[in-house]
């Protein structure tokens, strides 16, 4: 009887997905095991440093499970006997399909939309994560009204103190003097496809990385640095273009100046499109940057094929990333941890997580294979996030916005006015979580004191004492 699905190409192992998580799962495995594929992985770069690494530059059209089978969209076939899927994640747009809504979430977008913003005096941004306060603070000479959900700017990763202390440097005048970065970077250069930019989410670059607005002149047509207007507590509620906002007769407001110059009411510019927020005010821009997040890329594996889903949309995953579905794994933007964590861990759709879960996929796909148990990975033991916001180093620890602890918990403060921002998140004695923003050197001290879960209830307010070395206290 013919097989239900030719093999055309066959590897013990199948990667789906180019970016960071099926980067690093190709890699790791490829050091244990000797043939498997990759798919859509733009750079020859991996085939050249690992020879029993195939790519193949194409998208799934339909993973049929059974078979364990791959149909790619270029019409060939591959058969795997274990499957890791990293296809990550895409923007959540708050529009489809409008020109003017620009979605950024890979290296090719915002290239995109680096091209739009030298045409731009006016821009809306919506959204309030990792993207967006990046971006406020990058543009110059562009004015920028940003619209956020919450109270205050970049909640996902802080609280209002935090925010607060970080606005103060986004009206400031920028230094020009840029930190150097040591950091791999994927690039899906020389695979441009000029059809993809408008709305065309089908084809997703790379995520992009921490530093992914380096090298990136964001400059629009203005001559000065900063002007940014917050929206705060609102969403979208309808976009206009310029002529259906002409016909439904209604006023846009100008951008906000000094609040003792309110004359001006009504914005007399015609703008390419309008911004109606539910707070009732309308804005009119050139574009406006949709950063509201991601939705896990799972489309393609769904049909037909029996995956537990999470509530986000991720494909669940157990503590050794394996699926629902036998001899398929996931890992990165794409699924959903769905273990017991460790009290201290928590899952975030970040490229430090991506890394972490394509590594420790790949490890655990070779275990299987080679018949040995292999333990959880020390990394899903402790959250811990470095990034850099405003030209801060930012480190986030544990439970470091007192996710899941409930009322039962306190906060300890230690705050220098441009300089840095310490918080600690305690429970019964022990530390839970920490922001440091800024040079504070605590981070290794502060993530030795919430692994060992050490009662700390005798040193009070002592732990954030600048003239106290908490080192020697630890050692």
């Amino acid at each position: 009887m013919e097989a239900a699905c030719p093999p055309l190409a066959s590897g013990k192992f199948v990667v789906v997905g180019g970016g960071i998580a099926g980067v690093t799962c190709a890699e790791q495995v490829s050091k244990v095991l000797e043939e498997f594929d990759v798919e859509e992985q733009p750079n020859t770069m991996l085939e050249n440093r690992f020879p029993n690494i195939k790519v193949i530059e194409s998208g799934v059209k339909q993973l049929k499970s059974k078979e364990h089978c791959i149909l790619t969209g270029d019409g060939s076939q591959l058969v795997y006997k274990k499957l890791c899927l990293c296809a990550g994640a895409k923007p959540k747009l708050i529009c489809e399909g409008n020109p003017y809504v620009l979605g950024i979430r890979d290296t090719d977008s915002a290239q995109e939309f680096q091209k739009q913003l030298t045409k731009a005096k006016r821009i809306m941004i919506v959204g309030n994560g990792g993207i967006a306060l990046e971006l406020v603070y990058e543009i110059e000479g562009c004015e920028v009204i940003w619209a956020i959900k919450d109270k205050a700017i970049g909640n996902t990763f802080f609280d209002a103190g935090a925010a607060e202390f970080l606005t103060s440097k986004l009206i400031a005048e920028k230094p020009e003097a840029k930190i150097a970065h040591k950091r791999t970077r994927y690039t899906t250069e020389g695979r441009k496809k000029e059809a993809q930019t408008k709305g065309g989410a089908g084809t997703l670059g790379s995520a992009l990385g921490p530093d992914w607005h380096e090298g990136l002149n964001l400059k629009g047509t203005k001559e000065f640095s900063h002007k940014i207007h917050i929206e705060t507590m609102c969403e979208v509620k309808k976009i206009y273009l310029q002529e259906e906002f002409r016909i439904a007769k209604k006023k846009s407001l100008p951008f906000p100046r000094d609040h003792h110059e309110q004359s001006v009411t009504t914005d007399t510019e015609a703008w390419p499109v309008y911004v109606e927020l539910t707070n009732e005010k309308i804005y009119g821009c050139d574009f406006i940057v949709s950063a509201t997040g991601v939705t896990p890329n799972t489309e393609p594996f769904l049909c037909g094929n029996n995956f537990d889903v999470g509530e986000d949309g991720g494909l669940k995953v157990d503590d050794h990333m394996h699926t629902s579905v036998s001899d398929i794994y996931a890992a990165g933007d794409v699924c959903t941890a769905s273990w017991e964590p460790s009290p201290v861990w928590q899952q975030m759709r970040l490229w430090t997580q991506a890394r972490q879960m394509g590594w420790y996929a790949a490890k655990c796909m070779a275990a299987a294979t080679l018949g040995h148990s292999i333990d959880m990975d020390f990394s899903f033991e402790l959250f811990a996030h470095i990034t850099k916001f405003f030209n801060y180093k930012v480190v986030l620890l544990g439970k470091y916005n007192a996710q899941g602890l409930g009322s039962d918990h306190e906060l300890m403060l230690r705050c220098t006015k441009g300089q840095e921002y310490v918080k600690v998140v305690m429970q019964n004695g022990r530390m839970m979580g920490a922001v440091l923003i800024g040079e504070t050197d605590l981070e290794e001290t502060f993530e030795n004191l919430i692994l060992n879960q050490m009662d700390l209830s005798s040193y009070g307010e002592d732990l954030l004492d600048p003239n106290i070395d908490l080192e020697d206290y630890f050692d």
